[in-house]
């Protein structure tokens, strides 16, 4: 009796014991919803591929709380409406416990209604300020904002002494936001936007607006806000028009070696804010990000055959954030991972060093540009 009684002591145990080793042994879902094609696909590609790189080197290294993780990915195909549907099929069928991705700005809106009904931590890989301004309780982003960029350029004017400017951005979600942004801290910096014209992101051929802008009095420079092919094309018109006497200025959103590729000798002078990653291997031994910024700069060439860009980094710092927030939380509670997310400081990533508060879902400062100008072909750090 008391042998048969053992045995089945025994056999609760170990069935228990296994039940709670295979819940334990439950993958960790981040879900991801990148434009991986369509025009924004130097964007999102790099995206997937940083994502997919680094969940086979945490799981490689023993997963996160023992747990591996798995990635599941749908390529929206830059189309906002695709975003959407693609992050309802997250939360209802796929079951994540948490949200990368929305490459672009339109993408981004269109995913945050559904993750905030969901209660699902969301980290964006867009750049527009409207992404965390206002704050949405489950929104978070690691790109650094179009306001931010704006004023990055606009303290390099200043010290140059230039004035009047012309703007032409883009009609997307990034390059209309930038727009907004351009006109609200122009004047906070003594800038006078002297034109203001606006380009589609598929148009082919910008010589119109350049013109126009080209013409205006007493113009000094041009600050072209936009992302994917379409700022390439304007560089390229603006050689074209013989307009390298007048400088110009890009935004964040062209910060990656393909947009030199796109735009050849004319990007020569072109000046934009960007993180650290872009001038990784000319970084001083003391910056913070050196470490960060040129480790991942190796894996990814010596695994892909090509430079990172800036935006693979965002999602790198994306996926770093939430494994160090699920890490604090002790689990994939929702709340918890917000909350940990939330209270976020001192994190080194590749865009900069985060110090987030429930004010502020991104926790970037202007510190964490480095304003850079094209010259022989390459990026250059200014002083």
């Amino acid at each position: 009796m008391f042998t048969t009684t053992l045995k089945k002591t025994v056999l609760f145990a170990a069935m228990a014991l296994a039940a709670t080793g295979a819940m334990a042994a439950d993958p960790i879902k981040i879900g991801s919803v990148l434009s991986v094609s369509g025009p924004a696909a130097f964007l999102g590609d790099p995206e997937l591929k940083t994502l997919q790189m680094y969940v086979e080197k945490i799981n490689a290294e023993g997963g996160v709380l023992g747990r591996k993780l798995e990635l599941v990915h749908y390529d929206d195909g830059s189309d906002a409406a695709k975003a959407n549907s693609f992050t309802k099929r997250l939360i209802e069928s796929d079951k994540v416990d948490i949200l990368i991705g929305g490459t672009t700005t339109g993408a981004t809106m269109a995913m945050a209604p559904l993750v905030d009904k969901a209660s699902l931590p969301f980290i964006s890989l867009a750049g527009a300020v409207v992404v965390i301004d206002p704050v949405k309780k489950w929104v978070f982003k690691t790109p650094h904002t179009d306001r931010m960029a704006s004023e990055k350029v606009f303290e390099d004017m200043k010290k140059r002494g230039i004035t009047k400017v012309g703007l032409l951005s883009e009609t997307s979600g990034f390059g209309a936001s930038g727009r907004k942004e351009t006109q609200t801290v122009a004047a906070k910096y003594g800038i006078t936007l002297v034109a203001d014209e606006t380009y589609g992101p598929k148009d082919t051929d910008i010589t119109a607006q350049l013109t126009r802008i080209k013409s205006v009095p007493g113009v000094q420079a041009v600050f072209v806000f936009g992302l994917g092919q379409g700022p390439a094309v304007v560089t390229k018109n603006y050689g074209q028009l013989g307009m390298s006497a007048l400088p110009m200025y890009q935004s964040h959103g062209v910060a990656s070696d393909e947009y030199l590729k796109l735009s050849g000798k004319a990007a020569e002078g072109v000046r934009l804010p960007t993180p650290a990653l872009l001038i990784a291997n000319a970084l001083p031994a003391a910056d913070a990000q050196k470490a960060i910024v040129t480790s991942y700069d190796k894996m990814y060439k010596d695994k892909y055959k090509v430079d990172p860009s800036t935006f693979g980094g965002y999602a790198l710092d994306a996926l770093n954030l939430s494994v160090d927030a699920i890490k604090r939380a002790g689990g994939t509670d929702r709340e918890k991972v917000r909350a940990a997310l939330e209270t976020t400081k001192g994190f080194v990533g590749t865009t900069g060093v985060f110090n987030m508060t429930p004010a502020n879902h991104m926790g970037l400062d202007l510190s964490a540009f480095r304003m850079v100008e094209v010259k022989n072909g390459d990026w250059v750090q200014l002083k």
